[in-house]
């Protein structure tokens, strides 16, 4: 097998009116592409259903060359989920200074600043729910809902929720992944209201927690004088 810094010069192929023209992608270059080529198919169909060849197809690369980068297709795929997760991971880095209603609100911002600029990456990462992941694929899926879980607390002050408090909040964090998802195949609703109907939602969710565990009356209670002019 060649260098990787060998591939990297590869020249591609790109047409500019009736000439050839080559481009030369460093090695993270044409490593990013690939990627992105191998998510928008991933978060249109099961990884089952992709290729090798379909990848290539789509990145305008040789079938040689994504084995060069990546091995094999499971390969490529764990790492355009690592790539993905890394990104969403990056949006959710906790801000302070706020109101914990206001920083959830601005966390769940840049959580679809994401779903809607990373559309390919999000649904990739999340599509076929946590049934259809298992083993180093689970693990990449469970670290970022880990990391959202973590922000959610943070944000509301909470150090260590009890089971309901905790249920609470990751039954919270799956309605933002499914909303994230359904927003994304339609579309049909203004993304602010979106927003806004899921911190509702929040509220929601701990006045139901509330008849039933001090813990959650006790945020509820925070964060409902906190909102009372």
């Amino acid at each position: 097998m060649g260098s990787t810094s060998g591939a990297a010069k590869q020249d591609d192929p790109v047409t500019e009116g009736t000439r050839p023209v080559r481009r030369r992608l460093s090695v993270d270059q044409r490593r990013e592409e690939l990627m992105a080529a191998a998510l928008e198919l991933f978060s249109k169909q099961d990884a089952e259903g992709v290729s090798i060849d379909d990848v290539a197809s789509a990145a305008g690369a040789s079938r040689a060359l994504v084995y060069h980068y990546f091995g094999g297709k499971q390969e490529l795929y764990v790492a355009a989920l690592r790539s993905a997760a890394a990104q969403l991971e990056a949006r959710l880095r906790p801000l302070e200074g706020g109101r914990p209603i206001d920083e959830l609100a601005t966390g769940l911002g840049r959580y679809f600043d994401f779903v809607e600029e990373r559309a390919a990456g999000f649904a990739a990462l999340l599509r076929g729910g946590p049934t259809n992941r298992s083993g180093e694929i689970g693990e990449i899926v469970d670290s970022v809902r880990h990391r959202l879980f973590r922000l959610v607390m943070r944000q509301m002050r909470v150090h260590e929720p009890g089971p309901v408090l905790r249920i609470t909040l990751r039954s919270w964090i799956a309605s933002v992944e499914t909303a994230g998802l359904d927003w994304l195949e339609h579309r049909d609703i203004d993304r602010a209201e979106l927003e806004g109907m899921l911190v509702g939602q929040m509220m929601a969710l701990l006045r139901v927690a509330a008849d039933r565990d001090p813990q959650a009356g006790q945020l509820l209670g925070d964060l409902t004088d906190e909102n009372t002019p």
